[in-house]
């Protein structure tokens, strides 16, 4: 589902669209990835999103490459014939010599075609292949490692697809862009046999990386120093090393999709990267003004709603000066900054405390772990908050049966007899069933592995066990959040949407969808100098605090200081007024073009011009632009209102369903917007894409790429 945002700021200037001249008639497109039509992580997103933007550039002559698998083909693929008569041939032939695969439209935006390889189906061909790859590269694949061996075979076959589709020539340009290890076997192959194929291999994150950060190494001080063959030999993964290295030095065109992942990949694989790619989404406009805004309210009440059921008993705090934060991803304690977030949550709790503050902090951790079922003291918390509420509408009823009675003779009411005997025995009984003897659970679920789950274990050391004297609370769902559950019936779209800020001090995150999700929706997020989101960010915005996007330094701080400066940015965005968020929140939202597809889209254009122009020089020539003449562009401060308490001054927010203001004066959002988009400074031109050779000499001043070849 596309993210949306309001039309209450229309589009950045600086981001007009790019003019498209190259012909694409004698070129075809494959993109290959092992997510393919397969959800397995965040490259499925990415594939996905981007597709409708690729599929309007390439239309007919544009394919995406995955495996088959049966349980997602049944509910997102629709199987149909080859409309390309020479992929028709392709496919038949393959068929016809032993392999199984099929072609359909992938039931997504922009219905891209697919090209979908059932590896399991030729698993016959592995112990041949994995002795092939043995001759060719020295590279040598465990039996016991199936997702190398599914590697191999969906290296080969896609490699044998390409090199049947080169043999007709028609069109005579092919340009293959491999996604991951998992792919990239294809890429070796194609450049091994010498296929007139122009390709391109991206790297989402390393492999090493991965593993070195999960095993709580000084990662980043010491990149310079790993002896990657050991390191990738004592983890048991040196022959998927291998395979990730062999991609990245054989492909036309290397990219990343960080600046920070750039640098790791420069020391890891020994290759910088020719570009650096990030990944965007895909932003549908809302067409009601400050809707986002009402969006915030509408579920900011539904998550309300659950916290009254979970605090039953407890419900001491005000839930109007409540403010939900969330953490959320897979459940890599140290590597997605779980730590951290907990020890910065104590030091909070002590300055909201000490200061006297009026603000409660809930904190969610929404990271999936081994669990049996629900928790039962947090199902009891709904029941009884839904069993309050009947009993409310129920003395709601009664009382406005007596006094529609009374107002119909012509009576005023008697306020004593409006309430019976039975009206406040049923409201006590109801008061006595909220009494609770324990303390509101942190966790909603019923844990595997309790006495060693590292969040509950921080939990524990740090004292924050949801205590009536405790300004923080702390909430861990360790499960995906779903419109069916029947504890938090959200999701995770419209629980984002409800909280406040969204804190990511992640120690590991080559790009980092999750703050970049909540930029789309308006809602402010703490990221790290290690996130490729957080660099492009600092990249793009000159003061990306007063933008909503507070960036964490993780990379030149210590652990020590890094949990204090997230404490700070805490304590600050809890001394924040109500009319101080709604200001922020409408300039986080502004940023939303800066993360679409629209604008970002075209580093992966750049990235296929690249490689076609060192694929085919006869053809097409790529001319280098001096890096040094642009300075590419970024947003300065806002023109508005400032977010920061100490420099507000007196205006207030347009009023809206979003929520109620405390002052009377009235904040002109488009007005504010304006002042923001003229202090926009305009940025270089975009290049343009020229014809063949013969035609016109391609020039491509890829001014904005951050690296050269």
């Amino acid at each position: 589902m596309p993210l949306a945002r309001s039309l209450s700021v229309t589009s950045l200037s600086g981001l007009e669209e790019w003019d498209e001249e190259f012909d694409l008639e004698d070129a075809v497109l494959f993109e290959i990835a092992w997510e393919v039509a397969n959800k397995v992580g965040g490259i499925y997103t990415v594939i996905q999103t981007k597709a409708r933007l690729t599929a309007e550039e390439w239309g007919e002559n544009y394919f995406l490459v995955g495996p088959y698998v049966e349980s997602n083909v049944r509910t997102q693929v629709e199987l149909i014939e080859p409309t390309n008569p020479v992929l028709k041939r392709t496919i038949d032939k393959m068929n016809a010599s032993g392999c199984k695969v099929y072609f359909g439209r992938w039931l997504i935006e922009g219905s891209p075609y697919v090209v979908l390889i059932d590896v399991a189906f030729t698993a016959w061909s592995l112990d041949r292949w994995k002795s092939e790859l043995w001759e060719l590269c020295d590279i040598g694949v465990p039996w016991f490692d199936r997702e190398a061996n599914d590697a191999v075979l969906f290296g080969f076959l896609t490699a044998w697809l390409l090199g049947e589709q080169n043999k007709y020539k028609t069109p005579p340009y092919v340009v293959a862009h491999f996604h991951e290890w998992l792919a990239g076997l294809g890429l070796v192959l194609c450049r091994h046999r010498q296929l007139p194929v122009a390709t391109i291999f991206t790297t989402h994150a390393t492999l090493l990386g991965r593993y070195l950060c999960a095993g709580n190494v000084d990662f980043y001080n010491n990149l310079a120093e790993f002896n990657v063959d050991k390191e990738a030999g004592d983890r048991q993964i040196y022959h998927r090393y291998c395979l990730e290295r062999a991609a990245a030095h054989c492909a036309h065109v290397f990219t990343t999709v960080s600046q920070i992942t750039a640098i790791e990949a420069e020391h890891l694989l020994k290759r910088k990267p020719d570009v650096v790619t990030p990944n965007g989404l895909n932003v549908k406009k809302f067409s009601a003004v400050h809707e986002f805004q009402n969006l915030h309210a509408q579920s900011k009440n539904r998550i309300q709603e659950f916290v009254r059921g979970h605090f039953y008993g407890h419900l001491d705090f005000n839930l109007d000066k409540c403010l939900f934060l969330f953490i959320a991803g897979r459940y890599e304690f140290s590597n997605k900054g779980a730590d951290l977030f907990l020890e910065a949550l104590a030091r909070l709790n002590y300055l909201l405390r000490v200061n006297h503050s009026d603000v409660t902090v809930i904190a969610f951790f929404i990271m999936p772990a081994r669990t049996n079922n629900f928790n039962v003291e947090t199902l009891k918390g709904q029941a009884v908050r839904k069993q309050l509420w009947d009993t409310a509408q129920t003395v709601k009823e009664r009382f406005g049966k007596k006094l529609y009675e009374s107002l119909l003779v012509g009576q005023l009411p008697d306020v004593s007899k409006m309430l019976d005997k039975e009206d406040f025995t049923i409201m006590k009984r109801a008061i006595f069933a909220t009494q609770r003897q324990c303390q509101p659970p942190i966790c909603t679920h019923n844990m595997l592995e309790d006495s060693s789950d590292p969040i509950l274990n921080c939990v524990r050391r740090i004292g924050l066990f949801n205590s009536s004297a405790d300004r923080v609370k702390i909430i861990f769902h360790p499960e995906f959040l779903s419109s069916t559950s029947p504890l938090l019936p959200m999701d995770y779209e419209e629980f984002v949407r409800g909280c406040h800020l969204g804190v990511f001090p992640s120690y590991y995150e080559p790009w980092g969808y999750t703050p970049a999700e909540c930029t789309v929706m308006g809602i402010p997020s703490i990221s790290t100098n290690l996130s490729g989101f957080g660099c492009f960010m600092e990249e793009h915005i000159a003061d990306p605090t007063a933008y909503g996007i507070y960036i964490l330094d993780r990379r030149f701080r210590g652990v020590d200081e890094s949990c204090n400066q997230l404490t700070s940015f805490l304590f600050q965005f809890c001394k924040q007024s109500r009319r101080q968020r709604i200001i922020q929140r409408n300039r986080t939202e502004r940023l939303s073009d800066l993360l679409d597809w629209r604008y970002l889209g075209r580093y992966y254009i750049s990235a296929r011009h690249m490689a076609l122009a060192k694929a085919f020089p006869d053809t097409y020539l790529y001319e280098p632009h001096d890096p040094t003449s642009t300075t590419g562009f970024r947003y300065p401060r806002p023109a508005s209102v400032p977010p920061s308490p100490a420099l507000s001054r007196h205006s207030s927010p347009r009023h809206s369903e979003a929520e109620d203001n405390d002052e009377d004066e009235r904040y002109d959002e488009d007005l504010e917007a304006e002042k923001d988009r003229v202090n926009i400074r305009q940025p270089y031109s975009m290049p343009k894409r020229g014809g063949k050779k013969q035609d016109c000499v391609l020039r491509w001043h890829l001014c904005f790429l951050r690296w050269q070849i």
